[in-house]
């Protein structure tokens, strides 16, 4: 099953099923001296694991990593570093009725042709959202480097769920509150009526989807490649990786097509000797470069697949139509546990085209 692994320079592997023994991350060409202890990863996976809220799946699963190789004496070696998290929580009993009734809106039908019945479907397997952990482990190392070395950070929040928007402009003062809720929204007024909706859909065995926007500061100028490797293009790559992901766009996105030219433009200024643009309209990248703003980006989530309401599908065995009624446990909306996960994909496209630049160096 090939494309499992991204990036150059720092490569990140994943691994595992949703219900097998356990899923995992490599992650190679880490620069040698960097401070590393499980605890720095675990932070990151605590803000996306499952069971934690109403409002996400009530699979309860502590995602505790262990690093199994890479790291001696509290410092990053150069080598590989290997990444583990045990399965203790699934349900695969649940997934009996859906050997044959393929789900609406899943990869289940697909699977099926491409892998000729060999396809891990419990949970999803190898299709799920719970691989996303694996993203957070490698990029929960690839943020601490940016940090570390270029002062460079990405902080995702949730703007969007439903129709219910935050309208707000996000400053880095309102930092600290995306995770003082369930929805990981900044505002908390916002924050508790997207709660209440998502309840809302469940209760009624539906699911909603929603919108989060990242922003990126203290990125250098240049970071990125023309053409094929722009830094938009590999982000944008980085960020369909995460299932539910239906849209991304940079800065203005798709209100800038609406605009004229003048209007959406950058003008350049100098402040303090430092050259920035008055407005970002282009999202702090130009011609597949990064220009020295922040890197702004909104990423759209359709509403979860797995829904309790009942759905008509086909048997692929008798090829009549069946009526299928999804058992298990699901997100009623996947919004609020996809932040970290998308701080972690910029993050380790970032790092990987910070050493590819030369802007890191292979031993720090």
């Amino acid at each position: 099953m090939p494309g499992s692994s991204i990036g150059q320079r720092l490569v990140l592997t994943s691994f595992g099923e949703s219900h097998g023994r356990c899923i995992g991350a490599v992650l190679d060409g880490c620069p040698a001296g960097l401070e590393l202890e499980e605890k720095d990863v675990q932070k990151m996976l605590d803000q996306r694991k499952p069971g934690q809220s109403l409002v996400s799946t009530q699979r309860k699963e502590g995602d505790v990593v262990e690093i199994l190789s890479g790291v001696f004496r509290g410092h990053t070696t150069g080598a590989p570093i290997a990444m583990i998290i045990w399965n203790k929580d699934q349900h695969s009993r649940d997934y009996e009725n859906l050997v044959t009734k393929m789900r609406p809106g899943h990869s289940d039908y697909p699977a099926l042709v491409k892998y000729n019945q060999y396809n891990d479907y419990r949970g999803g397997g190898r299709f799920s959202g719970r691989l996303t952990a694996t993203h957070v482990m490698g990029g929960a190392i690839a943020r601490k480097l940016l940090k570390q070395t270029l002062g460079v950070e990405t902080n995702s929040y949730t703007i969007k769920i439903g129709k219910i928007s935050m309208n707000e402009k996000f400053d880095q003062k309102m930092k600290s509150k995306i995770y003082q809720n369930e929805v990981r929204c900044p505002n908390q007024k916002t924050a508790e009526k997207m709660r209440a909706s998502i309840l809302a859909a469940r209760k009624n065995g539906d699911s909603l989807g929603g919108v989060i926007e990242s922003i990126t500061t203290g990125v250098p100028v240049g970071l990125g490649e023309p053409i094929f490797s722009s830094l938009e293009s590999d982000i944008a790559k980085a960020i369909y990786s995460i299932p539910s992901v239906k849209g991304v766009e940079f800065g203005s996105g798709f209100a800038g097509s609406e605009l004229f030219g003048s209007q959406n433009n950058d003008p350049y200024v100098t402040k303090n000797g430092k050259v920035s643009t008055k407005t970002n309209n282009s999202g702090g990248i130009l011609g597949g470069l990064s220009n020295g703003m922040p890197i702004t980006m909104k990423v759209a989530f359709k509403p979860a697949s797995s829904i309790a309401k009942k759905q008509s599908t086909i048997d692929i065995k008798t090829k009549k139509a069946a009526i299928l009624q999804v058992q298990g446990r699901h997100d009623p909306c996947v919004v609020p546990r996809a932040p970290p996960v998308v701080d972690s994909l910029v993050s380790l496209v970032l790092a990987d085209h910070a050493l590819i630049g030369g802007f890191i160096k292979p031993v720090l």
